[in-house]
């Protein structure tokens, strides 16, 4: 069996809406699992509408937040492990790309501070010299270079300029993850191809994985080996991206294909099925089954139990659009 890279076993988060005797709870991660294998690089991408928990899942992964409930592994140790964490290791394993590449500098601090600062701090470059010679490299493979950025400010670059230097940024650790959550979210639709097309080819030269979040279907669809949906914080389909696209299983991704067949269009608020509420996360059956054409009384009685469609394709529904392998 391959040793897992990340190992996500039954993780949930749970969130206190208003004050402690009169709030709700609200959980935002319910009893999620994946995994992703070392070795082989993929990208998987997670999708889902806003709330759905895609930014909760990739916080927890990145230890932004705890779990309330299983465990998440990297490389086989547990973040519930906190005695063995080492914070460094972790650093140089696992980065993030964030969705605003203008929140992620301070207007007041050159560019090129923050990679040699990555390079120097975390021990991979033992002087400035090594240091530059590395953060040249990382940017030629983004398509920058230390001359291009030496000297400027977050605010003399574009988005997409300056995600590529974000990008590069997470790339000077040679991670074996990164997490990528909404990359292309605040960048012209002309330059979002630039970042994705970035992705297939860092994956395969760094050796590294990425977990993309995103609203976007079609390049999730067009960048991604496996996809996973969300939906009210549970994971409800995984599998293959070009087996889910072209034929989904779950009732849900089925209205998610057929609600974004454009490159580059998305959902969003505006595009969320009407009358949403938060009950609808504490539902104890089937969470979809409220909105779902093809639910029947067994949806609304118990919960479904995750179906495995062949190897690795999985969907959470009793009543699968797509039949299991025999």
């Amino acid at each position: 069996m391959a040793e897992k890279l990340l190992d996500i076993q039954s993780v949930s988060k749970v969130f206190r809406i208003g004050g402690m005797l009169m709030g709700k709870k609200l959980v935002a991660i319910d009893d999620v699992s994946l995994s992703i294998d070392d070795g082989k690089p993929i990208i998987l991408s997670v999708v889902g509408e806003s709330g759905c928990g895609k930014s909760t899942l990739c916080k927890m992964i990145l230890r932004m937040y705890q779990p309330d409930g299983g465990d998440i592994k990297l490389l086989g140790k547990s973040y519930a492990d906190k005695k063995g964490y080492d914070e460094k290791q972790f650093l140089l394993d696992v980065q993030p790309i964030f969705q605003n590449p203008y929140e992620s500098f301070s207007p007041r601090k050159q560019v090129d501070s923050y990679l040699f600062n990555t390079a120097l701090r975390l021990g991979i470059c033992k002087n400035n010299d090594e240091a530059e010679k590395l953060v040249d490299e990382t940017l030629h493979s983004v398509g920058m270079s230390l001359a291009v950025v030496r000297g400027k400010y977050p605010t003399q670059f574009s988005g997409g300029e300056l995600q590529r230097v974000s990008i590069a940024r997470a790339l000077i650790t040679r991670p074996k993850l990164i997490i990528a959550d909404e990359p292309v979210a605040a960048i012209d639709a002309s330059m979002k191809m630039n970042i994705i097309n970035l992705f297939k080819d860092l994956k395969d030269q760094y050796n590294v994985s990425f977990i993309y979040i995103t609203h976007d279907l079609s390049t999730a669809y067009y960048v991604s080996d496996y996809i996973a949906t969300l939906y009210r914080g549970s994971l409800i389909e995984y599998g293959p991206a070009k087996q889910i696209m072209d034929s989904p299983a779950h009732p849900y991704t089925e209205l998610l294909m057929n609600a974004v067949p454009r490159v580059g269009d998305k959902w969003d608020e505006e595009m969320v099925m009407p009358d949403m509420e938060d009950k609808e996360y504490a539902i104890t059956y089937c969470k979809f089954a409220p909105r779902c054409p093809y639910a029947t009384d067994e949806c609304r009685q118990r919960r479904p139990d995750m179906v495995t469609l062949s190897e690795d394709r999985k969907v959470l529904c009793v009543h699968s659009l797509v039949q299991p392998e025999r």
